[in-house]
């Protein structure tokens, strides 16, 4: 007899629980109306080798997440997870901040069993919508073995990506999801076909735990333009725990901004050095000296996940060379 996989189905909002006044709606729709059993009512899984179970934890388009939703959603995942009667997780997620949840996840998790956060660009009332089909295939990619020890996963248009990697990339098109260095794997027919795993440390490898996690502090994002004031960046820097700086190119700083960063490390607020343009690589004392501002540098990421890998990080340490290891571990 086939063993059927344990999953739970979590709903949390966005527009893979959407709905517009026409067919055509496939941009202008209500966002987080249906509600998760609604949801999965419109897919067939009889053919996965799975027992589903749904629960409803949010109900809200994931632009409103902030630090408090993305503590209540790792609380209850971590819960699911030391169940022995759960195999895997499935999270609908609205996709303006999936990546950003994914990550935190990813990097708090303490469990091997496999988490797939999924999304949809159009509502499930639109024609030719994704909504049912990333939904059955994150499903399948939950409940299949090859996904144990993977870390947190982003599963949308027939690919697997690792949450460290994935960005959106699109305001509207089904494609909108894109890694650097491309996805892990495919899910075809409903079964994962995997091509690479996960280099970074993530989920049991990592010294945070989204059980135990009761606050993140403060870390804010400026990016860098042509008419950016030192005012703004002060402003900031003034609340802040830590702060990424996304620069133009390779997280370059205009000349006129230095010294007020520098005068924000001074004061004990992290500064991170990032880039705007959306991937390569950020160079440790390249642009900038950075040891000698006692600045940091992001390494590959993205500023939006450098701000996750950053609140966590300052969680347990405040000492500049063991933040800057933490850039270049996970």
């Amino acid at each position: 007899m086939t063993h059927k996989a344990n999953i739970v189905v979590i709903g949390t909002g966005g527009t893979i629980a959407g709905q517009g006044k026409a067919a055509s709606n496939t941009s202008a729709y209500l966002c987080s109306v249906l509600g998760i059993d609604e949801i999965l009512a419109t897919i067939d899984p009889r053919s996965l080798a799975v027992d589903l179970r749904a629960e409803q934890l949010l109900q809200t388009g994931s632009e409103n997440f902030g630090n408090e939703q993305l503590l209540a959603i790792g609380r209850r995942v971590a819960v699911l997870l030391a169940q022995d009667d759960v195999d895997g997780v499935v999270i609908a997620h609205g996709t303006d901040t999936i990546e950003e949840t994914a990550y935190f996840l990813h990097l708090t998790l303490k469990s091997a069993k496999p988490v797939v956060v999924v999304g949809s660009m159009r509502p499930p009332s639109a024609m030719s919508s994704d909504a049912a089909l990333n939904l059955y295939d994150a499903i399948a990619v939950a409940a299949h073995p090859a996904s144990v020890g993977l870390g947190t996963l982003v599963v949308a248009n027939d690919e697997i990506h690792t949450a460290r990697d994935v960005t959106k990339g699109n305001s509207f098109k089904v494609e909108a999801f894109r890694s650097p260095y491309g996805p892990l794997g495919y899910v075809i027919e409903g079964r994962p076909r995997y091509y690479r795993h996960p280099c970074r440390a993530h989920t049991l490898a990592t010294p945070w735990s989204a059980g135990t996690l009761a606050s993140l502090p403060q870390v804010d994002i400026v990016q860098a333009y042509g008419a950016l004031e030192a005012e703004t960046v002060n402003a900031l820097a003034a609340r802040a725990n830590g702060l990424i700086f996304a620069g133009t190119g390779n997280g370059n700083v205009p000349a006129h901004l230095i010294e007020p960063l520098r005068d924000a490390a001074r004061r004990g607020v992290h500064v991170v050095r990032a880039s705007r343009t959306g991937s390569g690589i950020v160079l440790h004392n390249g642009a900038q000296p950075d040891d000698l501002y006692d600045w940091l540098s992001v390494d590959d990421q993205v500023p939006s996940k450098a701000r996750i890998l950053l609140m966590l990080a300052l969680t347990q340490s405040r000492d500049v060379q063991t933040l800057q290891a933490v850039f270049e571990r996970y």
